[in-house]
């Protein structure tokens, strides 16, 4: 079992992980910022170490698998107890699951608040379209009419 190039999978992950993360915080200021050319920045930038996450992952599991393990924490565990990696291994996985984690729900943090802003521009544009009527009451102290429908060019 090559103890080195797990290790090495391991610490270049936590790196990216790391990095990743901080893309995530940067993109709920942009979300919030409504900048879209930032936010596509952002997007190109986190592409590569999503793939790089999704291949090294492949390597490790492949590694434990070659060694006769489980490709999880367990089989990594038992190769520490075997002498085979050091614990200093486990620790690093065990740092890396945390940050993928800590990843994961920004990420969903972050899909919520774009799910909020779909809702929202979608009911706005429903009321400049005239499908949805807002409670809203016109000039002569009445309702607004609801039901009628106008294009964009003439709300």
């Amino acid at each position: 079992m090559p103890n080195a190039t797990l290790l090495r999978l391991i610490t270049d992950d936590i790196a990216a992980a790391q990095t990743l993360l901080q893309l995530i915080e940067d993109e709920f200021q942009a979300l919030e910022e409504r900048d879209l050319p930032r936010l596509q920045t952002l997007l190109d930038t986190k592409l590569p170490l999503l793939h790089q996450l999704e291949e090294h992952g492949r390597q490790r599991s492949e590694l434990l698998r070659q060694a006769g393990v489980s490709a999880d924490r367990t089989g990594l565990a038992e190769l520490a107890a075997l002498g085979s990696v050091q614990a200093a291994t486990v620790e690093c996985s065990d740092a890396l699951n945390a940050l993928l984690e800590r990843c994961q729900q920004a990420n969903l943090r972050n899909g919520r608040v774009i799910r909020n802003n779909q809702n929202a521009t979608g009911r706005l544009l429903d009321i400049l379209r005239g499908q949805e009527t807002p409670s809203l009451y016109d000039r002569h102290g009445g309702a607004t009419p609801a039901g009628r429908q106008r294009p964009l060019s003439q709300a």
